[in-house]
């Protein structure tokens, strides 16, 4: 494993903990869930360069369309549930409740 693999990995992997430990606020959650996208974002780009091939190239950018996608909904979310709870804190939130 190169040094470049390791440090995607290990980015990807504190990512994964930081979304697994720290559960106080939901901006913390969709900044892990940017981060471990980001993370993916970069490993799928620079791995073609890695390979010396084009035929990858269209994977990364339909990720990056889809972690757009995804920050625009988690930030809905987020604004709906402050306006709706008045804090991002989750454990005001009823998961159980329609």
């Amino acid at each position: 494993m190169s040094a470049l693999q390791l440090s995607f990995f290990s980015a990807f992997t504190l990512s994964g903990l930081g979304l697994a430990f720290h559960r106080t606020h939901l901006i913390s959650a969709l900044l892990c869930l940017e981060s471990m996208m980001l993370s993916m974002y970069v490993a799928l780009s620079m791995w073609p360069i890695q390979t010396q091939t084009t035929s990858a190239t269209l994977l990364p950018l339909l990720m990056l369309a889809f972690s757009a996608c995804e920050a625009a909904t988690g930030l809905a979310l987020l604004v709906a549930s402050t306006r709706t709870h008045g804090s991002d804190h989750l454990h005001n939130f009823n998961l159980l409740q329609c």
